[in-house]
């Protein structure tokens, strides 16, 4: 196997992606915690939502993307900020590219076995997350370490392509009666009895509808997800192989870093979302512009 030919320059700038918006509850998190990195964040929109697709589609889309993100932009790590293509795909980019420094996603049920006080805890997730290795694995960790937990997992059909229609019309009645529908079997909520009083969100694109979901469930249960724990994974990482820009203890705060956004389809929706959901992008400021990528 030949060694992988990912940048080791501290200035090159971390690769993200997802197969749509989703990722950008992921990027808001690496924003916060790495402001001085340059992203480069790809949306395979032409190919949105892996949920519902063969593990061998997404495995293929993972990798194309993956080795765009480290040949065409010299990407020095990669975030792969989907659950179902972390499930399908990341053992391959790993394999394929000895060396480089690789953030893949999953379901924050470890996370949620601590919290949870009921001893129940609820998992939206993509259908394909929810049918992979990767979750039964972790699942079976869970039962083996947390043996009082109850796990319910919920396949959201639908939701993550609605939240992309929401980002694009601003409509988002479909997500609403999704949440509902989806919500349902994990009643009741609450911190009596055996309610659900954690619920997981498996899916990159779920925190963007945070609010909505909050809505529907009493105050007192917790929205567990996966962003921060992915940013300070990433930090870990590029420090221990020397790839930060800037030291932790920098005495003067770097400078914003730069964002650049790519679509393999169409760009309005990345667009749309970037206004409504990346901090201080509002309509009456710069947002970044969005590129078409042909992968």
């Amino acid at each position: 196997m030949t060694p992988s030919r990912h940048s080791t320059d501290r200035a090159a700038p971390i690769g993200v992606f997802d197969s749509g918006i989703g990722g950008l509850s992921v990027l808001q998190a690496l924003r916060t915690t790495l402001p001085g990195e340059d992203v480069v964040y790809v949306a395979d929109s032409a190919h949105t939502p892996y949920g519902e697709r063969s593990d061998a589609f997404v495995a293929e889309r993972t990798l194309a993307i993956a080795l765009h993100l480290r040949d065409a932009h010299g990407a020095k790590l990669l975030v792969i900020a989907c659950n179902t293509a972390s499930a399908a795909g990341a053992h391959a980019v790993r394999h394929d590219n000895p060396g480089w420094p690789v953030v893949a996603i999953e379901p924050a049920l470890k996370p949620a076995a601590h919290h949870t006080r009921t001893g129940h805890v609820g998992v939206l997730a993509t259908r394909g997350t929810l049918a992979s290795h990767k979750f039964g694995a972790l699942r079976d960790a869970m039962r083996e370490t947390h043996p009082a937990v109850r796990f319910t997992p919920v396949a959201c059909d639908g939701l993550a392509s609605s939240i992309e229609q929401w980002a694009l019309s601003g409509d988002g009645s479909q997500s609403r009666a999704l949440l509902d529908r989806y919500l349902a079997p994990l009643a009741p909520f609450g911190g009596e009895g055996d309610a659900t009083d954690t619920l997981v969100l498996g899916c990159t694109h779920y925190p963007l509808i945070r609010e909505q979901i909050a809505h529907r469930i009493p105050a007192g249960v917790t929205l567990i997800e996966a962003g921060q724990p992915v940013a300070r994974h990433a930090q870990r990482l590029l420090h221990s192989t020397g790839l930060l820009r800037f030291s932790p203890g920098h005495s003067v705060a770097p400078p914003p870093g730069h964002l650049r956004l790519l679509a393999t389809g169409t760009t309005q929706t990345l667009h749309a979302a970037a206004l409504r959901w990346l901090p201080g992008a509002t309509a009456g400021a710069a947002a970044p512009s969005v590129a078409t990528l042909a992968i």
